[in-house]
């Protein structure tokens, strides 16, 4: 390690281990804390939508409405619950996720990449739900109820009082995993989808800015998608949380099926795409940037690799390059250094 960096590979730190997985905690935090905040004041007119449909009925006649009775701040509402909340389910929906990534292409070293992925979303989305679950209890009720509390400082020991720290979690911690899940699983097979569909090119063939613009376009995709699936869970929860029903079912009866798919629709599919988009956004830049994403795929030719651009790489003795034509990941570092020791064969790659 030479100045913060690993010597000869320009990464911050040695991929999977403990900094890397700390790296990748802290920029799932900043990641989802700030795109969340940055969308606070459709965020608060969507929960206002879900818990007072008669009252806001539309975007901008809800925003008209919440502009009128509370100003400018009311726009604002529950803006530390998102950014700290968020921030926390962030960093722990990434970390795990990375953590969990390993784990499990370890052990299911034969089974399918999206089952992998969508397995490793899934587990570390309850980890990063349960730490979520007391920040949104308190922002959700900081927007619906100007009386209840005017932040985190004094919502958390209002919440605490009444319910304690596992009311929240016990209450809707299952559907908050199937909310979130959903558009994290969605996002890793649009990915996919526009690779093989639209581009019809392999990633490590396109340039940066197509790579950023397949990101931006599978994850507004995943938002969008995401949104629709996960809307009745949405309204439950805010239903719950705003005291509406006292169970799921109870929640299901008042809203009515039709409007458990329909309320605040839209208004979320405005708000969940950007959201989406700018996480995946940040959390790769961040990569990038600390030389943790720098990884290149060519072709394996009879005794060397080339590169992408043809390049001769260096010799290769291990037989698993001897077949002409073999795809191989050839890790780089920072400083464009081709690193073959970090070769390995594509069917074994991430």
């Amino acid at each position: 390690m030479k100045g913060g960096v690993v010597e000869g590979t320009g990464r911050v730190c040695e991929e999977f281990s403990a900094g890397y997985y700390g790296l990748c905690t802290v920029g799932g935090m900043f990641s989802a804390g700030t795109s969340h905040l940055a969308t606070t004041p459709f965020d608060v007119l969507k929960v206002n939508m879900q818990v007072n449909p008669v009252k806001y009925h539309g975007i901008s006649s809800g925003l008209s409405t919440l502009w009128k009775e509370q100003g400018p701040s009311g726009l604002w509402r529950g803006w530390s619950g998102k950014f700290c909340g968020y921030g926390v389910q962030g960093g722990c929906k990434f970390g795990l996720y990375e953590y969990f990534k390993k784990l499990y292409s370890n052990v299911l070293v034969d089974h399918n990449k999206s089952v992998i992925f969508f397995a490793s979303s899934a587990s570390a989305q309850v980890f990063a739900d349960v730490a979520l679950c007391p920040f949104e209890a308190v922002k959700v009720r900081v927007q619906t109820q100007p009386n209840f509390a005017k932040g985190l400082l004094d919502g958390f020991p209002k919440l605490y009082a009444s319910e304690g720290l596992s009311g929240p979690v016990n209450r809707v911690h299952n559907i908050l995993i199937g909310k979130h899940a959903d558009i994290q699983a969605c996002y890793v097979h649009s990915v996919g989808f526009i690779y093989r569909n639209v581009t019809q090119r392999r990633k490590e063939d396109c340039s940066r800015a197509q790579q950023l613009g397949v990101t931006c376009l599978a994850g507004y995709a995943a938002g969008a998608v995401g949104t629709i699936i996960s809307n009745p869970a949405d309204n439950v929860v805010s239903s719950l949380y705003n005291k509406k029903a006292d169970t799921v079912l109870q929640a299901v009866k008042n809203i009515g099926f039709v409007n458990l798919f329909t309320r605040s629709l839209p208004i979320r599919i405005t708000l969940v795409g950007p959201v989406v988009t700018m996480q995946w956004f940040f959390y790769d830049t961040i990569k990038v940037l600390s030389g943790l994403r720098r990884r290149w795929r060519t072709r394996a030719w009879p005794g060397w690799v080339i590169t992408g651009d043809g390049e001769k790489l260096a010799d290769v003795s291990d037989k698993r390059f001897q077949e002409a034509g073999d795809l191989v990941d050839v890790g780089t570092g920072g400083d464009g250094k081709h690193l073959l020791e970090n070769a390995i064969p594509l069917a074994l790659a991430e």
